[in-house]
C-alpha cells in the first residue's frame, strides 16, 4: 500500500531529523496520508509537520523543509514539496504510475485485495425482521449494506460470517399466529376477527388461502390453541421461506440463519441471566427484573423480564451477543438496524460492559429510511395490495443491480430517495447505466481488439504519459486504499461514488484516447490499460454485488 510506504519514508526523514539534532527527540505523533482535494496540490499529503510543530514549538514550515531534505530517495516519488502552512504534498512518477497497469493486470481479480483484516472472525448480522410478514424496501437498504460491507470485509483479510437472526419467539410471534388463525377460518367461510394489534396485510389473507389449499380444513377440526400452534408455525415457515426467497433474489446470502427460540432452547438465557445477577446487574422492583444500566452510565435501567414473567426483546438481545461473543468468539460484532432501534444501542453498549467486551468490539450501523418516489411523486403503497411497497416489487420493476446500487448510494445516516423511474433510465441521468456502460464499452473494445487478433500480452506500457491516462491509472490505483479505507469506517456507500468517478474518468479517456489505431505499439499499451480499468470496474461492481455487462 503506497500510503504505508510513504509513512515508513516519513518516519525515516523524522528519525534522522532528531539523530542530527535537527528536531527534538519526541514522541512521533501519528503519521496520516492524505489525498489533497485539489489534483494541483499532488497526489498525496501529510500534515506531519503541524502536529510536531505542537510538540516541539517550531515553525510548521521550517519541519516541513527539514524532512522534505531528508526523505530518503523512493522509486514511486518524483517530487516532495513543503507547502504553506505545514504539509509535505508528494507527487508520484509518470514512469511508476505506467508500470502499475501491468501490476493491476498480474493480480487480475485479487486487485485491490489486503491482509489488513489479519483473520479476525468478525460477524455482519443484517435485515433480521420479524418472520411475520414479507421485506419491504426499507429492509432492502440494511440487506445492501450488510451485504456489500461483508464482501469488502473479506477483500481486507477479514473472516467474515454474514448472519439473518429470526426473531421467532416472544409476543409478536402469538399476535402473528393468532391473526393467521383468524384469516384462515374466513377463507374457510366461517366469521372471524383479526386481533385489533393483529397483522391485517393483505398478504396474510393470501397465506391463509394458501394453507387451505393445502391442508384443507385441517385445523378448523383441532382445538383452538393446538389449531393457532400448528397453524402458526406453518405460517412462519412460509415466511421465511419467501424472506430467503427475496434476499436470494437481491444476492443477499447468509452463513448462518439464527433462530431466537434456539437461546432458550440451549440454554444461552439462562446462562447469561445468571452471569449478569452474580456480577450485581440484575435487580427486581416493581415486579420485574431490570437489567441495572445506571450503574454503567446510562440514564436509567431497562426491563429485562416483565411482570408476567415474559422476557423482553431486550433480553433475548442480551443472550444472543452473549452466544456471538462468549460462545462463538468473535472478535467484532457489526449489527446493522433501521432507523427505530436507535435508542436501543446505549444499553447494548452497556450489556458489553458488564460482559467484559470491549464495547468497541461491538459496532451497530443504524441506517435511515427510504422514500420512494416516481419522479417527482411519493410513492406511499402498492398498486398490487394497497400495502407497503414490498422489496420483491421493487426488484421486479427496476432490476436488481439498479436496487443494490441506489440503496447503496447515500451514507447509512442519511435519509434517501429511491427514484423508481430514474432507475429504470437507460441514460447517463441514471448512475447504474452510465457505469455499467462503461464496463460494456470497455468489452466492446476488447471484442475488436479480438477481431482484428491483437495480442497486447507484450504492450509497453511505459508508452502511457498523455494526462487522460495517468489520470484513469491513478484512479484505478485508489481501489486498494478504499477498500481498506471502508474496512475501517463501514462505509460501504464510498463504493457507489468511486463507480461514478471511475466511470466518468474512463469516458474521458475513451473521447481523448483512441485505442484501437494504425499505431501498433500504442494500441497494445492503451489496450492493457482499457483490460486494467475493466478489472478495477468489474471488481468494483462485484463488490457492491452488481454485475458487469459486456453488452448493454
Amino acid at each position: 500500500m503506497l500510503r504505508d510506504r510513504l509513512i515508513t519514508l516519513l518516519t525515516e526523514a523524522v528519525n534522522k531529523a532528531q539523530k542530527d539534532g535537527k528536531l527534538p527527540a519526541v514522541v512521533l505523533p501519528e503519521i496520516t496520508i492524505e489525498r489533497p482535494q485539489n489534483a494541483e496540490h499532488g497526489d498525496y499529503a501529510s500534515n506531519l509537520p503541524l502536529k510536531l510543530a505542537r510538540l516541539v514549538k517550531n515553525n510548521p514550515m521550517s519541519i516541513a523543509g527539514e524532512l522534505v531534505a531528508l526523505l530518503p530517495p523512493a522509486e514511486e516519488i518524483e517530487s516532495a514539496v513543503a507547502t504553506p502552512p505545514g504539509f509535505i504534498n508528494f507527487t508520484l512518477k509518470n514512469d511508476w504510475l505506467s508500470r502499475q497497469v501491468d501490476s493491476i493486470l498480474k493480480d487480475s481479480e485479487f486487485f485491490g485485495n489486503s491482509k489488513l483484516g489479519q483473520g479476525k472472525k468478525v460477524q455482519v448480522e443484517f435485515v433480521s425482521i420479524n418472520p411475520t410478514g414479507p421485506i419491504h424496501v426499507g429492509h432492502g437498504r440494511g440487506a445492501i449494506l450488510g451485504s456489500t460491507l461483508a464482501n469488502v470485509l473479506s477483500a481486507s483479510g477479514h473472516k467474515v460470517e454474514k448472519e439473518y437472526y429470526f426473531n421467532d419467539a416472544g409476543n409478536q410471534m402469538d399476535i402473528f399466529k393468532r391473526s393467521l388463525y383468524a384469516r384462515y377460518l374466513q377463507s374457510l367461510g366461517e366469521k372471524a376477527e383479526v386481533p385489533e394489534n393483529g397483522y391485517h396485510g393483505s398478504y396474510m389473507v393470501d397465506l391463509a388461502k394458501e394453507i387451505v389449499a393445502e391442508y384443507g380444513d385441517k385445523f378448523r377440526k383441532l382445538d383452538e390453541a393446538e389449531a393457532i400452534k400448528q397453524l402458526g408455525e406453518i405460517g412462519i415457515g412460509k415466511i421465511k421461506d419467501k424472506i430467503r426467497e427475496d434476499l436470494a433474489q437481491l444476492r443477499v446470502e447468509y452463513d448462518v440463519w439464527f433462530r431466537e427460540q434456539s437461546l432458550y432452547e440451549n440454554g444461552q438465557y439462562d446462562k447469561v441471566m445468571q452471569l449478569l445477577r452474580k456480577g450485581g446487574y440484575i435487580a427486581e422492583k416493581e415486579g420485574a427484573t431490570w437489567f441495572v444500566s445506571t450503574s454503567l452510565g446510562e440514564d436509567k435501567d431497562n426491563v429485562v423480564v416483565r411482570s408476567n414473567s415474559a422476557p423482553t426483546y431486550f433480553a433475548t438481545d442480551i443472550a444472543y451477543h452473549y452466544n456471538k461473543f462468549l460462545e462463538r468468539k468473535f472478535d467484532k460484532v457489526i449489527d446493522i438496524w433501521g432507523a427505530d432501534h436507535q435508542g436501543h444501542v446505549p444499553r447494548m453498549k452497556a450489556v458489553a460492559t458488564a460482559l467484559g467486551i470491549e464495547p468497541e468490539r461491538l459496532q451497530i450501523i443504524i441506517h435511515q429510511l427510504v422514500t420512494l418516489k416516481r419522479g417527482g411523486e411519493l410513492v406511499r403503497v402498492s398498486k398490487r395490495t394497497g400495502d407497503l411497497i414490498t422489496l420483491e416489487e421493487v426488484m421486479d420493476e427496476v432490476g436488481v443491480d439498479a436496487c443494490r446500487f441506489f440503496f447503496l448510494a447515500r451514507s447509512a445516516t442519511s435519509q434517501m430517495d429511491f427514484d423508481l423511474e430514474l432507475a429504470k433510465k437507460q441514460s447517463q441521468d441514471n448512475p447504474v447505466y452510465y457505469v455499467q456502460y462503461a464496463h460494456a464499452r470497455i468489452a466492446s473494445i476488447m471484442r475488436l481488439a479480438d477481431e482484428k487478433k491483437i495480442d497486447y500480452s507484450d504492450g509497453d506500457v511505459s508508452l502511457l504519459k498523455t494526462q487522460p491516462e495517468l489520470t484513469l491509472i491513478r484512479k484505478l490505483l485508489s481501489l486498494p486504499e478504499l477498500i481498506e479505507m471502508i474496512s475501517v469506517t463501514s462505509e460501504p456507500h464510498h463504493l457507489a461514488y468511486y463507480a461514478q468517478d471511475l466511470a466518468t474518468v474512463f469516458h474521458a479517456f475513451y473521447k481523448d484516447c483512441r485505442v484501437v489505431t494504425d499505431d501498433a505499439a500504442m494500441t497494445k499499451a492503451r489496450l492493457k490499460l482499457v483490460m486494467a480499468t475493466k478489472t478495477v470496474l468489474a471488481k468494483t461492481l462485484h463488490l457492491m454485488g452488481m454485475t458487469a455487462p459486456d453488452r448493454m
